[in-house]
């Protein structure tokens, strides 16, 4: 019977896993190698060896609603999108409110974690560790591995040809922090990902020009969508999800595509990406700006570098200062032997991306390690909350060679939906995995009944955004408090906003209340049909 719990990291994945193992009765003992609580959205001026660094002007890409734990709300003055502070000001609050911190060693590095001799029988690890230079040991039930995947960057300077004979500055984008010192500079952003963007676009307004490089573009959104409110708010409800997942993928990606390119044709900024090759959008409000501004440029892949000087595979070259190489980080966990977890070509093959599936007992999950098409905080809670009811017996999982099989499927499906592009081996849609989690252990809304005892609730759970706490709704770890998180997610959303006091419109038009009883009878109809 498993009964404590050690738990590596307390960014956003470990903090929700320490109060998911009180909330099923374990007992978890969380490590944390800095000096706090939070993760990724910790910041500091330095940058510290084997921690997560981020720059002061991050901000979340998820909006407010769409990024909150389960059965805790984020306060209504938050403001929509957060930035790093307000991130760490909620985990505080989360932390404080389900008495999380007397469960966590703060500045304790894991050193190893390691089978017991008789792990056949019990399942239990050893896991050693260090503070302030003294080293421990203790026996654990189980380990929850927590500890994100933003740590090691991926430089492969191998890949670029000749940048050992450049003579300006070059360096990963962890290691940025301000846009002091670039002025007046000529500064080169290699890669389109969220932060070689954020990045590239601060820079521009005080840079002589900024270019990004890129080899495959990029689909681009905006914080904004349709009257102002964010746009997962939009984008992440269950009947569009029906709907993607119900069409041909060609159709599907036309449609995305369309979307995506509503605000701007990316084409007449050099963002163009192929449709057939999948990578989830970059959400940047500043980009296109830059770019008609003329204070950014977007060029292709480097092609090689030369003292003071880049050129680019359409045979261009350019004077560059500073270059900012922004290019991923690498999958490690260094307190880990190979022969239980095996990272190969930067991928990690894991059950439901949580279990290594060739372990004799499951008493080993990796938590976080996912790449969803919305917030990571939601898809790693309903994780841990899966695995908490698995290392408690209540939930079981499948025979080894099953777990394979489903995990060759996945590799297949993931492959023919986003293709082979880096990091997209652990890509998906957020509401279509976190719903197959959810119904592992029977907390997943069943809309038909909810429709039947809750009209009101069942057409909000359905048509309108899916936030994290519809997930309360229904078994194991109910929370009373479910429905009303719901049903006021609006006054949240506008309350940080409406600071000066206009006439109020109504949200809904009679035209889209007709639309959504029009798409309600177009789902009973289909339905009864496929029963036919």
């Amino acid at each position: 019977m498993v009964k404590t719990v050690a738990v590596i990291g307390a960014g956003c994945s470990g903090l929700g896993a320490v109060k998911i193992c009180l909330e099923e009765g374990l007992e978890p003992t969380c490590f944390e190698k800095s000096d706090e609580i939070g993760g990724i959205w910790r910041y500091k001026e330095e940058v510290e060896e084997g921690i997560t660094s981020i720059y002061k002007s991050l901000v979340s890409n998820t909006s407010k609603e769409m990024s909150c734990y389960s059965d805790f709300p984020m306060p209504d003055d938050f403001p929509n999108y957060l930035p790093n502070s307000k991130f760490l000001e909620y985990f505080k609050l989360y932390a404080e409110h389900f008495g999380l911190m007397k469960h966590i060693r703060l500045r304790t590095k894991v050193c190893s974690v390691k089978k017991q001799p008789d792990f056949l029988t019990s399942g239990q690890w050893e896991v050693v560790t260090e503070t302030d230079g003294k080293q421990e040991s203790a026996i654990f039930d189980a380990v929850l591995v927590c500890s994100g995947r933003y740590v090691v960057p991926a430089l492969s300077l191998e890949s670029f040809r000749g940048i050992k004979r450049f003579k300006g500055k070059y360096f990963h984008s962890r290691e940025y922090k301000h846009p002091d010192g670039f002025q007046g500079k000529k500064v080169l952003v290699v890669g389109v990902g969220n932060s070689g963007v954020d990045i590239a676009t601060e820079i521009s307004r005080v840079a002589a020009k900024v270019f990004i490089s890129s080899n495959r573009g990029a689909w681009v959104i905006s914080r904004l969508s349709e009257g102002g409110y964010p746009w997962d708010i939009w984008f992440t409800t269950r009947f569009k999800t029906w709907i993607r997942l119900s069409l041909p993928l060609f159709l599907v990606n036309w449609w995305i595509e369309r979307f995506l390119n509503k605000r701007f044709d990316t084409s007449n900024y050099g963002l163009q990406r192929d449709s057939s090759l999948w990578k989830d959008p970059l959400v940047s409000d500043d980009l296109p700006l830059c770019i008609i501004r003329g204070f950014l440029s977007v060029k292709p892949g480097v092609a090689e570098f030369a003292e003071n000087s880049v050129t680019f595979q359409d045979g261009t070259s350019e004077d560059i200062d500073i270059v900012i190489l922004s290019t991923g980080f690498l999958f490690t966990f260094p307190f880990l032997d190979e022969s239980v977890v095996k990272i190969s070509n930067n991928k990690v093959l894991l059950y439901k991306q949580v279990f290594p599936p060739e372990l004799e007992k499951p008493t080993l999950a990796f938590i976080g390690l996912i790449q969803p098409i919305g917030s990571i905080l939601v898809t790693s809670e309903m994780q841990a909350r899966w695995v908490t009811r698995v290392l408690k017996g209540l939930n079981k999982l499948p025979t080894v060679e099953e777990q394979r099989k489903e995990l060759a499927w996945r590799s297949k499906m993931i492959t023919k939906r986003y293709g082979t592009l880096k990091g997209n081996a652990f890509q998906v849609d957020i509401i279509e995995y976190v719903d197959e989690i959810a119904s592992e252990i029977g907390v997943k809304p069943n809309f038909f009944r909810l429709l039947l005892s809750d009209p009101r609730l069942a057409l909000e759970v359905f048509f309108s955004c899916c936030t994290s706490p519809q997930y309360r709704l229904t078994g194991p770890g109910k929370w009373d408090g479910a429905r009303n998180a719901i049903m006021t997610k609006w006054e949240r959303m506008l309350k940080p906003m409406k600071t000066r006091v206009v006439k109020s419109r109504s949200r809904r038009s009679p035209l889209s209340i007709v639309l959504g009883l029009l798409c309600l009878f177009a789902l009973f109809t289909s339905i009864f049909l496929s029963i036919d």
